[in-house]
């Protein structure tokens, strides 16, 4: 990590010339189609994650046991308690 003045100097002129004689490698390039799928699949799962909580803290709001939900959700009951018990108390 540069120091004095010129240290800082010569580093910000070393940077200026790496910038200037940068050339974009095509392989590094992403797909814009790709990326946009990524990242609405990213938001539709958190999104669904927000419901499924949701619809966790009804049924323990009305009751239901946790081997009922985890039955529902695809795991044991200890496993759903786990997952979702500290997020709808």
């Amino acid at each position: 990590m540069p120091r004095t003045v010129e240290e800082i100097l010569q580093h910000a002129d070393e940077l200026a010339a790496r910038f200037e004689s940068y050339e974009p490698d095509p392989s590094d390039e992403l797909d814009a189609a790709a990326v946009t799928m990524l990242r609405a699949a990213v938001a539709e799962r958190s999104e669904a994650e927000r419901h499924l909580l949701d619809a966790v803290r009804a049924a323990r709001d009305s009751g239901m046991p946790w081997s009922a939900i985890g039955t529902l959700v695809g795991t044991s009951g200890e496993a759903a308690r786990q997952r979702y018990g500290n997020r709808v108390a």
